[in-house]
């Protein structure tokens, strides 16, 4: 994928089958985070303020990643656990078969908004 200019750009140059998690995320994000700016970085869309990233996502060829502060995840550890997912550091990683909870994407944005200070 070549460095997107918005969100709408990203989605769109996305994998079919994945489109539809990323709009998804894109929602519940925005809802979530009202206050914070829809920004690019690390050529992935996201949600923060000025260059600080609050919840990133991005896809991949057969998957989506859900990227916070390592805080968020670490708080939430057993409930990223208990939902079937795969987490790293400062990620999780979801499939059409197996999507993230919309509860769980408010849980560790407002997390890792918290743990930034923001």
């Amino acid at each position: 994928m070549t460095a997107p200019k918005d969100h709408d750009a990203y989605i769109a140059a996305a994998p079919e089958p994945l489109r539809p998690l990323l709009a998804d995320l894109r929602a519940q994000l925005a809802i979530t985070l009202p206050d914070a700016e829809e920004i690019i970085a690390y050529n992935m869309p996201g949600f923060g303020f000025g260059k600080t990233v609050i919840a990133g996502y991005a896809a991949f060829s057969k998957h989506c990643g859900l990227y916070l502060s390592n805080a968020a995840i670490a708080a939430h550890a057993d409930e990223i656990a208990a939902s079937g997912l795969k987490a790293t550091k400062t990620g999780v990683t979801f499939s059409p078969a197996k999507p993230i909870p919309d509860a769980l994407v408010a849980k560790l944005a407002l997390s890792s908004r918290k743990a930034l200070g923001l």
